[in-house]
């Protein structure tokens, strides 16, 4: 574990630390989920992936047009092979008496339990909070039985949480908005936590805020975090403007501790091809044996979003 009073990162360490973070390379990818409809609007992403035995169990978004009920649900699938997904449970925000459904993050805890943290839009409002449900399997949560673990307040919406657990210690990237001007609640900043259970949390501050006058300069959003020898790195979705906001693209950020994270370079890393440029929500799932799964949003030509894959 890196210790509180480890050294400064200098800018040559920086750059090794992330020469290991290869961007996604969507030319490479293949589609995992299409979006459920045809309507513009109609988007399937946002999604957290962990392994059960050899099998992959993703969790992701699906969303209908603003009108139409937004993230109407988090669906659990899982693949043997990383690509072809059977459903195996949907949980709609209905269950979780919320008004949208955003980012989940899915993980299997060192004793076997599943863990499902889900971002909810409390209904009426621009707030948002993160609620845990925990199972014995992948395909059994049940909204009765949640508790509100990240709630926010009044002055600030919590969502789309990176759950890590790492040396005995849960660790959290959430993103942050802003309510107290509703026409800056899209700005977003990541804030760290760490927790002993997972469950009660500590604040530690903001880990990744926006850079005026670059193309992150209205919201920072970590989305993949590894612990590395030479510290921190993290992916994370990046806009220069609320009309960037669904559009996020991707950028490259490093720590010695992760508390604190920096961006590096200008420019994203990675971005959709078309005019759309939105590749947001990056999940990278370690394989084992040298390989890894990446999970990622991206925009397609005709506006919709698809959950698209690569194997590296």
């Amino acid at each position: 574990m890196i210790s509180e009073d480890s050294p400064r990162v200098s800018g040559d360490e920086r750059r090794t630390a992330c020469s290991s973070a290869r961007p996604p390379a969507p030319e490479q990818s293949v589609v995992a989920i299409a979006p459920p409809g045809s309507d513009p609007g109609t988007w399937v992403g946002a999604p957290s992936a962990a392994l059960a035995g050899d099998d992959v169990v993703l969790a992701y978004r699906v969303r209908r047009p603003q009108d139409k009920g937004r993230g109407y649900a988090v669906v659990i699938a899982r693949s043997a092979d990383g690509v072809e997904f059977e459903t195996l449970q949907i949980i709609s925000k209905g269950e979780m008496d919320a008004e949208s459904l955003e980012r989940p993050a899915l993980l299997l805890t060192p004793d076997g339990t599943w863990r499902l943290y889900l971002s909810c839009a409390t209904r009426g409002t621009k707030h948002w909070r993160v609620e845990l449900l925990e199972s014995s399997a992948p395909d059994a949560f049940s909204a009765r039985q949640r508790a509100v673990v990240l709630p926010g307040d009044a002055t600030k919406a919590v969502k789309d949480p990176v759950v890590v657990h790492q040396d005995g210690k849960w660790h959290v990237w959430a993103a942050v908005h802003p309510l107290a001007d509703p026409a800056q609640t899209d700005r977003m900043t990541t804030e760290y936590a760490t927790s002993a259970d997972g469950y009660d949390w500590t604040w530690h501050g903001p880990a990744l805020m926006p850079r005026p006058g670059h193309w992150d300069s209205r919201g920072a959003r970590v989305t993949a975090v590894r612990f590395e020898d030479e510290g921190v790195v993290a992916f994370y979705d990046g806009r220069a403007s609320a009309e960037e906001n669904f559009e996020e693209r991707t950028g490259v950020a490093t720590g010695i501790l992760p508390t604190s994270l920096t961006a590096v370079g200008d420019a994203p890393v990675a971005q959709g091809p078309g005019p759309l440029p939105g590749l947001r929500y990056l999940e990278i799932l370690d394989l084992g044996s040298g390989h890894e799964r990446l999970y990622y949003e991206l925009t397609r030509p005709d506006g919709l979003h698809e959950l698209r894959t690569e194997l590296r």
